[in-house]
């Protein structure tokens, strides 16, 4: 079923000032930490990221912070305007769907928990042919998005206030399946377990849990998040 994006456009603006606090924040930090040490293994230092629905820019921020020219794109003025408040300096554009870059603009091009947003199935291909289509040949495509093999997902969605019940979660392959037309798969995997529930005095040891499991084939299958990078050209 199609969405209705400009419903999607103005529930993100009259979420904004309330999204950063849906997640804890010693929870989003450690995710945090753990996408810009995943990043910093497929692009090179100093290199041009793009981030697609970077939302209020909590983790494109912190890209920016580790060395990387950024640049971020999002389709709710809202949660840009939350941003943009926080660190004028790094460009963002409203944008969606169709990126407003030329092709091979970037060494990377990254979104996180944003496919099962865009949800219909053809948006979703056109959103992983735009990602490919301005990520330089040689440079890398990163899909972070929710596994819909974790059973958490569902009671999660329902208490976040940027789920509306519209979402779809988006499988591993429709995503490699999207990426493929330009770029190959180097590297899939499930990873995350550290759930928003964990007081911050636990943190240590769900995370130490998490590294466990992300090596056990059998298991880690139930992670949060399915992890895609493709290499382009």
């Amino acid at each position: 079923m199609a969405h209705d994006h400009s419903h999607g456009h103005r529930h993100f603006d009259d979420i904004a000032s309330e999204y950063d606090e849906a997640i804890p924040a010693h929870v989003m930090e450690h995710y945090h930490r753990k996408r810009v040490a995943a990043l910093r293994g497929w692009v090179p230092p100093g290199g041009r990221v793009l981030d697609v629905g970077c939302g209020t820019g909590t983790l494109l921020e912190r890209v920016a912070d580790a060395g990387f020219t950024t640049v971020g794109a999002d389709p709710s003025s809202g949660m840009l305007k939350v941003f943009t408040g926080q660190r004028p300096g790094i460009p963002v554009t409203v944008a969606e769907g169709s990126l407003p870059f030329a092709g091979g603009s970037f060494d990377l091009v990254y979104c996180v928990a944003v496919l099962h947003h865009v949800g219909d199935a053809a948006a979703v291909r056109h959103t992983l042919a735009e990602m490919v289509r301005v990520t330089r040949p040689g440079g890398h495509v990163v899909v972070w998005d929710h596994n819909p093999r974790n059973p958490y997902w569902p009671y999660l969605m329902k208490r976040v206030p940027q789920d509306c019940g519209d979402e779809r979660l988006v499988e591993e392959a429709e995503i490699v399946a999207g990426l493929s037309d330009g770029a190959h798969v180097v590297s899939r995997a499930q990873l995350g377990l550290v759930p928003d529930f964990a007081p911050p005095s636990l943190v240590g040891a769900f995370a130490a849990v998490e590294r466990v499991v992300e090596k056990l084939p059998a298991v880690r299958r139930l992670c949060a998040h399915n992890v895609v990078v493709a290499r382009v050209g």
